[in-house]
């Protein structure tokens, strides 16, 4: 049997709609469609892996991400677990709350991937290698069983590079629709050596 990693982002969310950063402090959920979408993606997910065998629940620590993956974890009947790892940008303080513009105004020059693009804020290579380690230390937890990972568009996305070993800088970019469903698979052990292939079975679908 194979492992199957299947990510959802979070519903809809306050910080999005009234355009404000949500990080650790700043976040306030889902807003009401937000709520609604995440009721429809736990009865989706209950009804796929109804026969799936073992299934795990993990989420990013964000409020977004622990309401998206309660109705989750009460549809497929097991425990939601935090991991710091699914957690998105890892914003500075300065901004945390503040609208999108405060960020969007403070870019650091010579910002890139090593480098931040804001002042005092994570890189991109920082945010998928942290992201990175999560997903592989669940999937080496979880190999040939399957694991629900909660998290956000950028979590859906370092996948693309932790499992589809795309280069940090792509050649195109995604859209992340809330409470998608993104789903890898691989028939092989999910950590062995030389590195596994996996197969992108579906994406923000």
């Amino acid at each position: 049997m194979g492992t199957r990693l299947i990510f959802v982002r979070h519903g809809e969310s306050v910080h999005s709609v009234e355009r404000f950063i949500g990080g650790r402090n700043g976040c306030r959920g889902l807003t009401a469609t937000g709520h609604e979408q995440a009721a429809r993606v736990a009865e989706r997910l209950a009804v796929e892996l109804a026969d799936a065998g073992p299934v795990a629940l993990y989420h990013s620590e964000l409020r977004r991400a622990v309401e998206t993956a309660a109705p989750i974890a009460a549809a497929l009947g097991v425990p939601a677990e935090a991991d710091c790892g699914l957690f998105t940008w890892h914003y500075p303080a300065y901004a945390d709350g503040q609208p999108v513009e405060v960020l969007k105004n403070a870019p650091l020059p010579g910002g890139g991937v090593h480098r931040p693009f804001q002042i005092e804020n994570e890189t991109w290579a920082e945010l998928v290698v942290r992201t990175g380690r999560s997903i592989m230390d669940i999937a080496h937890r979880h190999a040939g069983e399957t694991a629900v990972l909660v998290g956000h568009s950028e979590t859906v996305n370092a996948a693309f590079h932790t499992l589809g070993a795309q280069p940090l800088l792509r050649a195109f970019d995604t859209v992340v629709a809330p409470a998608s469903i993104t789903e890898w698979t691989v028939d092989t052990h999910p950590t062995e050596s030389p590195y596994t292939r996996w197969t992108l079975r579906r994406f923000s679908a």
